[in-house]
């Protein structure tokens, strides 16, 4: 066993020998993390294993006793697998015997004789206040045309979406290291990062590792101390150190053997003007071929010629009412800040910029819908109420608002863009087949497109049913189902009906978007879990009519900073509101050793004539990911767990006819436990189950946990959620934890939005707007703000035709040119 490894189990065992109070170590195992880094390197641990454990101890003293156990055998496990691995690789003599890697190198090899080893330094300081040059300078401009990027660093460039000037001013550093505060050697302490002014007394390299690793030791001091500091695997230091004499030094100050020292730090030669230490530093996101000193270098190059001359778009008079820095200045100090107050006001403006100018693509979206002629559809209160009346149920108030905004939208000449957001069970079908029956009445189409077959069939029970008092409105032969296991000759007939017109509505899937599908007279076009769908998706339907009605709907719940941007060109309608009668879910998270509770749960709930959901997160058994899988555990549960209870599977790679079987078994209670995956998310209407037991729920984000919930509590009776995460460390998960505390959908949705980001909640990617480098969408003040003033402005000059507005119109277009694919949401 290595050094570091057993130096780490013997730690670990004397921290659990004193139940994990942080007292193995003197002042806490913290403080070993310097002197063992540095013997892990030289013992080769894989540099995953070594961050792993310093960011584990690093803050090991903020934890809980319980956590620190539970963080101290994870890391110990991860340790012995990674030993376990390396002992395979020497058995089998791998030809290529590659160091580990090693922290980021600083400055590049000699070996890459075209670029200078350090970058130009200048003569003056940067002036933030520089007069723009006299010429017209070209933000189009190609990057190769910048002296010293030549083939290799256009291409790496290229790699990372760097093409013009344009493109590298808007390349933002992803962090700043402000290293900004200089200290004397002498008055140093360890965990401090500073920087530090010293002589090269000496400089030195030796082999580690055998040879195959080379430390680069250099002793630096000032009046008032020494100290040592060392490079990993960066040879080529040696001679310029040995050169420079007169050095600058930014980074952390760690310990050795009681010593202070620095290790890895930025550095550069002592001159007049410092880019890389001495000032708040820009770190920027790297990819092969590009280090940080040398896209710093250029960048610094490029702020300083182009950044005075950049236009700012926003006009004066709102730039000033918000308080926000010019354009040039935010550029400049967003990359080479004077201050952090200055970065801060920097980032402000360049986050705002990208929400107003979301914002104004936006509103101009939705006034272009809002402009064209849609066709009228009158739905008389007499009829709709004799409608209303033969439904087997009453509508809640919040459906019955609802229905009156959607029968506005119908009958206002413009076409409906509208989201109905409704909680899983709120009803929100019920008002699609009011809506495509009000189309229908008057000789027009509706198409109901769903995500997946299974949904797409319930939907068609489920409208066949509703819609079937009304022979006078639309015949049971004018409804159909079209999704991709429908029989070709069957799919044959059903195009050759929605083209001549015989066919008033069809519901189906992706099958709808195919080029064959044509429509007589296509008007309303209903989108069932809209997130499932790509904007492209959406906006083939829609093309198949004339300015058809849009009607989207969602059983997640939209939090209010994205209805302001990804959904701002959509009128909004929520179902807040459940069918009387209906209980909250009780939730609960259990420990993996307690899944007998939950069994004993399903057992009962199924004697009193119940029915339950068992779900996990994988099909079939993986090698990769070590977690349940429901084929494997639909036997053992029917053999072992549930042998006298009748036990159904269902999961997406069933044949299509295979899972219509079993849900039409469970529905009818001849299957009272399925076990499935996350198939069952959306659309399986089954009263009955009162029982939602799913495995491995750590795996599954808010967004499915809610939705999985939404499949039970759809009757009177007491319903529950079991949710049990694949091992005791993930019972504190944040999103399991919040299931727990609020039934409330929105409250869910804002906290997914905030965990996993608007990429992953959103599900399929919503193209149509642009990615955003500094906004978060989460921070609903700026959001609010960018659309008050998109707003206003919009309401002055909507068409951006002033005389004052010409360069922000050129500034919206060039925002959406590469994303906007014509339909935002």
């Amino acid at each position: 066993m290595k050094t570091s490894i057993k130096k780490l189990r013997k730690f670990f065992r004397l921290e659990a020998e004193r139940d994990y109070d942080n007292k193995a170590v003197m002042g806490g195992l913290a403080n070993i993390l310097s002197s063992w880094e540095l013997e892990a390197r030289e013992d080769e641990l894989p540099e995953q294993i070594i961050q792993a454990v310093i960011s584990r101890l690093r803050d090991y003293h903020r934890l809980s006793e319980e956590s620190r156990e539970v963080a101290l055998k994870g890391i110990w496990k991860r340790v012995n697998k990674e030993s376990l691995q390396d002992k395979k690789r020497d058995k089998v003599n791998l030809p290529t015997d590659k160091p580990a890697p090693v922290p980021q190198q600083i400055s590049e090899p000699p070996a890459q004789k075209k670029e200078p080893s350090q970058p130009k330094q200048k003569k003056q300081q940067v002036e933030k206040t520089v007069t723009p040059p006299a010429e017209k300078l070209d933000f189009d401009t190609p990057v190769n045309s910048i002296k010293g990027i030549g083939e290799k660093k256009t291409a790496a460039l290229t790699r990372m979406g760097i093409s013009s000037i344009r493109d590298l001013l808007y390349t933002f550093p992803r962090r700043h290291d402000d290293y900004s505060k200089l200290k004397p050697i002498g008055s140093l302490w360890f965990g401090e990062e500073v920087t530090v002014i010293g002589t090269i007394d000496s400089v030195s390299t030796r082999s580690v590792r055998g040879g195959k690793m080379k430390l680069v030791e250099a002793m630096v001091s000032d009046k008032s101390g020494a100290l040592r500091v060392t490079w990993f695997n960066q040879p080529w230091l040696e001679g310029q150190l040995s050169r420079a004499k007169h050095v600058v030094l930014s980074g952390e100050i760690e310990q050795y053997l009681g010593r202070l020292t620095m290790n890895n730090p930025e550095w550069e030669p002592l001159s007049n003007e410092q880019l890389h230490t001495n000032r708040i530093v820009p770190v920027y996101p790297l990819t092969k071929d590009i280090t940080q000193k040398w896209l710093r270098g250029v960048l610094h190059d490029t702020v300083q010629k182009y950044g005075p001359s950049i236009e700012d778009p926003l006009p004066d008079q709102l730039r000033s009412s918000i308080s926000l820095p010019v354009l040039s200045t935010a550029i400049q100090e967003i990359h080479f800040p004077d201050s952090d107050q200055s970065l801060q006001k920097a980032k402000q403006r360049l986050a705002f910029d990208e929400l107003f100018l979301l914002q104004m693509g936006v509103l101009k979206q939705k006034k272009q819908w809002e402009n064209r002629p849609g066709q009228v559809f009158d739905s008389p209160d007499v009829w709709i109420n004799s409608r209303l009346e033969q439904l087997p149920f009453q509508l809640t108030k919040a459906q019955i608002k609802t229905l009156t905004q959607v029968r506005e939208d119908l009958c206002s000449g413009h076409p409906m863009n509208r989201l109905l957001q409704g909680d899983v069970g709120s009803g929100k079908t019920v008002i699609a087949a009011l809506a495509a029956l009000i189309v229908v009445r008057q000789g027009a189409q509706a198409a109901f497109m769903a995500p997946t077959s299974i949904l797409a069939e319930q939907h068609f029970q489920s409208l066949k049913k509703l819609l079937g008092n009304n022979p006078d409105e639309i015949k049971e032969n004018e409804i159909t189902l079209l999704i991709g296991s429908t029989p070709e000759d069957q799919k044959e007939q059903i195009r050759k009906k929605l083209s001549q017109g015989e066919i008033k509505l069809v519901i189906g899937t992706h099958a709808l978007l195919q080029e064959p599908v044509e429509f007589q007279n296509l008007q309303l076009a209903i989108v069932d879990e809209q997130h499932r769908f790509g904007v492209e998706q959406r906006g083939t339907l829609r093309q198949k009519g004339n300015n058809p009605h849009l009607l989207v709907m969602t059983a997640t719940p939209i939090p209010r900073s994205l209805a302001l941007t990804t959904f701002g060109d959509l009128e909004l309608s929520v179902i807040d509101e459940l069918p009387p009668g209906r209980l909250p879910v009780e939730t609960h998270v259990l420990f993996p050793r307690e899944i007998e509770r939950a069994y004993s749960l399903v057992r009962r709930q199924v004697d009193k004539g119940n029915q339950a959901f068992i779900i996990y997160p994988l099909v079939e058994e993986s090698e990769k990911i070590d977690e349940k899988a429901a084929v494997e555990e639909f036997s053992r549960l029917q053999k072992e767990i549930f042998p006298s209870y009748s036990l159904g599977l269902l999961h997406g790679q069933m044949r299509p006819d295979d899972k219509e079987s079993v849900m039409t078994l469970f529905r009818d209670k001849e299957i009272q436990i399925l076990v499935s995956t996350s198939v069952v998310e959306v659309g399986v209407d089954i009263p009955g189950a009162t029982v939602m037991l799913v495995e491995g729920a750590h795996r599954f984000g808010l967004a499915q946990l809610h939705q999985f919930r939404g499949r039970v509590g759809r009757s009177d009776q007491k319903s529950y959620c079991i949710l049990i995460p694949g091992n005791a460390e993930e019972i504190e998960n944040q999103r399991l934890q919040a299931m727990v505390e609020t039934n409330d959908g929105f409250v869910l949705a804002e906290k997914d939005l905030e965990i996993r980001g608007p990429g992953q909640f959103l599900g399929t990617r919503q193209s149509g707007y642009t990615e955003l480098k500094l906004a978060s969408i989460t921070d609903l003040k700026l959001v609010e703000q960018a659309r008050q003033h998109a707003s206003e402005l919009f309401r002055q000059d909507p068409e951006l035709s002033q005389e004052n507005h010409q360069k922000l119109a050129l500034a919206v277009n060039q925002f959406w040119t590469l994303k906007n694919s014509g339909d935002i949401s």
